[in-house]
Parts: structure tokens; sequence; C-alpha cells
């Protein structure tokens, strides 16, 4: 068997055991906890094959004529597959003191979906052509649908009605209409390197093809595709996690660098002058996300509106169609993922201890919450892109790429952008720990260890790989066919 098949098959039977132990929760939560492992023993596995320039594959398993189901990996899928699968360990051991915490209701159907999410998410990571992406892309939305109502009260519903109009609405006739278009005009559906509809379409056409592409993948939150992300944070914390940092968003921009890469084409978009657009749309959401972030109170709406500011930063890099620009994309989809659940960890560990949800209630709590307000300041320097976090080598290499090619458009929205980021969340930073604290009836401390353990491990792997960027680097730049 595949290993690729193996490691969506794990958490496909880890759902299983999870809805059969459902009256032994604590059996039931550590399953969750070794399924999440052993899919990240399972996908790292297969890291050596991939920098040593394989790309694993499994045979085509046709649906209909013309259209297959077919696993191959290449760099920014194990790149995509590694952030997710390490990552749902981290957030598998915060979900169990945030949803014991909180005395959640209906953990189990909980858990069960976020293991189906994952393998969802995996088959996003693998899909070898742009049918399976389709599929799998669209299963993700499903099975998340579910998390995102999990409190299933009426804001919950109304959150998800907003979820699927504008996830599975823009996908099927948007998305969908740019894939069966690349099937008319090549007959192949296949990535191929250079991209499959190089030299085939006109530079008007291959344009309105990106523009497809770019809003039909709405996971991606490019504006005006975004308003199901905020509505989205009606959900758990763990599945915001879920949504910004694990998989659903990091499944849009993912979908996004792949089909700019090997559908569309760097050279063969940059050729044409069909992507110039794609900068502005980029940089506006930039732009407009992080001064609507300025203005919000609630803790979690605000790093809402980061995120989809965040994401398009990796739109932005791919947007200056140079090697290097494809680098800084591929490694800041990492360097978000790791900030950003940082972040969404500490909020839900401030909600879990001290029932606090806006930015105004703050003041002080750094000295009754240390760990989880030192993560949340790593989490923040390095959206910022401040060293030695991980966002400031995403940040390099796409300031890199701009000043190489003389974008300057690129350059004052990055710096337009880095300043809001710092406007919005140092204030919290000072705050917590420079700001004495109010009185308060109930006092408190950190929230129950495994969250505290959890966003310091992410916390920590946000600096680490600053340190150590081997990894990640390595596969970005064979992405780009760099050395």
């Amino acid at each position: 068997m595949s290993m690729m098949i193996l490691a969506m098959l794990v958490p496909l039977g880890g759902a299983v055991l999870i809805a059969l132990l459902n009256r032994a929760p604590a059996v039931r939560d550590g399953v969750t906890l070794v399924t999440a492992v052993a899919m990240f023993g399972v996908v790292i596995q297969l890291v050596p094959e991939v920098l040593s320039g394989g790309r694993p594959a499994t045979d085509p398993w046709q649906v209909l004529p013309g259209l297959e189901l077919r696993l191959v990996l290449e760099p920014l899928g194990m790149l995509f597959a590694l952030i997710a699968s390490s990552l749902w360990i981290v957030n598998s051991l915060y979900s169990i003191g945030y949803m014991r915490g909180n005395e959640e209701e209906r953990q189990t159907p909980f858990y069960v979906f976020f293991a189906i999410a994952l393998s969802a998410t995996l088959g996003i990571a693998f899909a070898g052509n742009l049918f399976t992406l389709f599929l799998f892309y669209e299963i993700l939305t499903l099975v998340t649908y579910p998390l995102v109502t999990h409190k299933r009260d009426e804001a919950a519903i109304a959150a998800g009605r907003v979820y699927l109009l504008i996830l599975v609405g823009g996908s099927l006739i948007l998305f969908m209409a740019a894939v069966a278009w690349v099937f008319m005009a090549t007959g192949n559906l296949a990535f191929v390197p250079g991209g499959t509809v190089a030299g085939v379409l006109s530079p008007l056409e291959t344009g309105l093809l990106l523009a497809l592409f770019v809003f039909g993948i709405g996971k991606a939150a490019v504006m005006p595709m975004h308003r199901w992300l905020p509505a989205a944070m009606v959900a758990p914390t763990p599945v915001s996690a879920l949504l910004h940092a694990v998989a659903v968003v990091k499944a849009g921009v993912f979908s996004i660098v792949k089909i700019v890469v090997y559908v569309i084409g760097i050279e063969n978009l940059s050729s044409l002058g069909a992507g110039e657009w794609l900068a502005y749309v980029a940089g506006g959401t930039v732009i407009l996300a992080s001064i609507i972030a300025l203005r919000q109170d609630d803790l979690k709406r605000r790093l809402a509106y980061s995120t989809i500011s965040q994401l398009s930063y990796v739109v932005l890099a791919v947007s200056v169609l140079t090697p290097l620009s494809v680098v800084g994309a591929a490694l800041h989809i990492a360097a978000h993922a790791f900030g950003k659940i940082t972040l969404f960890f500490a909020a839900g560990a401030i909600y879990t201890a001290a029932h606090k949800t806006k930015v105004s209630q703050l003041d002080g709590i750094g000295r009754r919450m240390p760990w989880t307000m030192v993560a949340f300041a790593v989490g923040a320097l390095s959206m910022i892109g401040v060293p030695p976090t991980f966002g400031f080598v995403s940040k390099w290499f796409i300031v890199s790429a701009a000043f190489a090619d003389q974008h300057f458009f690129v350059l004052a929205v990055i710096v337009l952008s880095t300043l809001l980021n710092a406007a919005y969340f140092m204030p919290i930073v000072h705050a917590a720990f420079l700001k004495p604290a109010p009185h308060d009836p109930h006092p408190h401390g950190e929230a129950p260890w495994p969250m505290v353990v959890a966003l310091t491990m992410t916390a920590t792997a946000t600096i680490l790989l600053f340190l150590l960027p081997t990894l990640p680097l390595a596969l970005a730049r064979q992405l780009a066919g760099l050395p």
C-alpha cells in the first residue's frame, strides 16, 4: 500500500475508534493523540524520497473518461502535509484541555470530524491532478461544517450557512468552471512543471482563468470571498485553530500556489503579463483586513482578520512571479501556521481560565497567565515578522523577491501592513504585562495544563524554525526550482 494512502487511512481509522469509544472519554482522548502521532509518523517517512527528487505516486483510478483520482507528492504538498500532521498532534493535546475545561457537549463528534478533516487535508496535499484537488477541497468543506456549527445555537447555524454559501457556492461556480476550462483547453488535468496551460491560452484567457481560481478557492479568503472566516469564529477555539492554521485556510493558499506553479506556470504568467492585477487584489486584502483587525475588540475576530491579511501575503508573494517569491510564499504558509495557531491557543486559554474574550479586558493578565501571554507575544512577533521568529524568514524572502524584481507596490504593502500588524498586536502585549490588572472577584491562573503545554510547544517551534529552517527551506527551494 502507498504510504500516502496509509497516511490518509490512519485518521479515518482513528475516527471510527473514537466514535466507538464514546462512553470511555479518557480512552477516546488517548486514541485521538495516538492517531495524530501515527499519522505524523507515516507522513515523515515520505520526506527523504521527496528531498532526493523522488515523486511518490499512486496508480490513477479512472472515475469518468478523462477524470482520474491520483496522488502524487511534490515539495509543496510535502510541506503542507508536514504542517498539518505535526500541528494535529499539538491541537489534539490542546483540544483535550479545552473541551474538558469548558465542559463542551458532543465531544466525541468533535474529535471524529476533526480526524476526518485531517484525512481530507492530506488528500489535498497529495492531490496529483486538478480533479483530485477539487474533490478533496469539497470534502474538507463538508466535514468541517459540523465543527463550525458545533454549538448548534442560532449564531453557529447562521455562521454555518455563510460558511457553506461562500465556500461551496464559490467553488461550484468559479473553481469548477476553471477546472473544466483547463480540461477543455488541454484535455489534461495533471500538474505539470511550467504549467499545464502554458502556450495554450491567450493573455486575456490566462488572466481570466487565474481570476476564476483565485476567487473560486474561497478558503484563501481573498476579498470579497473572506466573510466566512470571521463568521466561523463562533466555533470552539480548537476549531478556529483548525480553520486558521492546520487545514482550511492553508488548503486555500496551498491550492492557489500549486495552481499558479503547476497549472498556469510562473514563467508563462509573467511572459503574458496576465497576472499583474493579482498583486493589487492581494495587496488590497492585506491592508484592508489589517485596518479592520485594528478596530476589533473581540480577540478572536481580531485574529480572524489578521488571518485574512496574512493569507494574502502568500498570494502577494506569488504575484511577484519569480522563483524567490515562490520560496517566500511556501515558507509563509508554514510561518503563519505555527504563529497563528499559537495566537488562537492563547485566546482559547484566556477564555477557559479567565472567561475573557475582549482585547479591552486583558490589562495585567500576563502576570496571572505568564506562559500563555509570552507565547502570545511570540506568535504576534512572528505575524509582524520580527526575529527570532519564523515569520521573519518568510517575509525576508518575499521582500528580497520584491526588491530584486523592483516591485515597489509589493514592498509598500509589506511595509504598511507590518506597521498595522504591530499596531493591532503590540498594544495587547503591552496591556497584558505593563498595565495594572483590575480587581477580579474570581482570581485565576493558567488554563488546564494540556492547553499550556500545547501553546508553549507551538511558540517554541516558531522560534526553532527561525534557527533551523533547513527542511521547509529545502522543500520551498525545490518547489521553485532553485538549487
